[in-house]
């Protein structure tokens, strides 16, 4: 059983000085030409990123130069001086204003984004993106290891909560004697201990004097 190929990574963008060049040659063509090759600029653009608005706009540039040529055509001066003209020569330099300036903005944005997209492979790795070749000899020698049942999910019990009891307030305690009132109590002791006292001392004083 073999596994999926590696797919090809995404193109290294070319360096920004042989980009910066190319602009310039492009532009530089455009310009120079007075605008009559101004649609090599769209064609590059159209052919490096593959969009159909950059071909729509390739055809678009082509429509206006055969206008410009046709214009060119009616005009019997040497300079083209007459109104068709000045016409023909003003959509010309228009033309390819417009192409350069929409060659830039394309160029730049494609190789902006890919170079975004091949430094993100880069960083994530070959095997991160594209799936890795399965060995033959992996795939059928190595023994399999048997999958274990995993025993069914029992949920814990919730843990029981005795329910909150409601507040006695405890019963009063009584107040614990003042220094007075120990003080009286010693006194009564004491005055019952006197008391007692005399009791004995005033009979035994009485059966004295009854006995002489």
């Amino acid at each position: 059983m073999q596994g999926h190929g590696y797919a090809p990574p995404p193109p290294q963008p070319p360096s920004t000085g042989v980009l910066v060049l190319l602009r310039v040659i492009f532009v530089a063509l455009a310009f120079l030409s007075i605008g009559f090759l101004a649609w090599a600029a769209p064609l590059r653009a159209a052919i490096v990123t593959r969009r159909p608005a950059e071909w729509w706009f390739f055809g678009g540039s082509v429509t206006v130069l055969g206008i410009c040529f046709a214009l060119f055509s009616t005009d019997h001066t040497d300079d083209f001086s007459s109104a068709n003209g000045n016409l023909g020569m003003s959509m010309l330099l228009l033309n390819a204003v417009a192409c350069v300036a929409y060659y830039l903005y394309a160029d730049i944005r494609h190789f902006h984004r890919l170079r975004q997209a091949y430094a993100g492979q880069v960083r994530l790795g070959p095997g991160y993106a594209y799936p890795q070749p399965v060995s033959p000899f992996t795939a059928t020698t190595a023994p399999s290891r048997p999958s274990t049942p995993q025993p069914p999910y029992v949920p814990a019990p919730m843990p029981h909560v005795p329910a909150p009891q409601p507040h006695v307030p405890a019963p009063p305690q009584r107040p614990a004697p003042t220094h007075i009132e120990q003080v009286r109590a010693e006194l009564d002791e004491l005055s019952d201990y006197l008391r007692q006292h005399d009791g004995r001392h005033d009979g035994r004083h009485d059966g004295h004097e009854g006995g002489r």
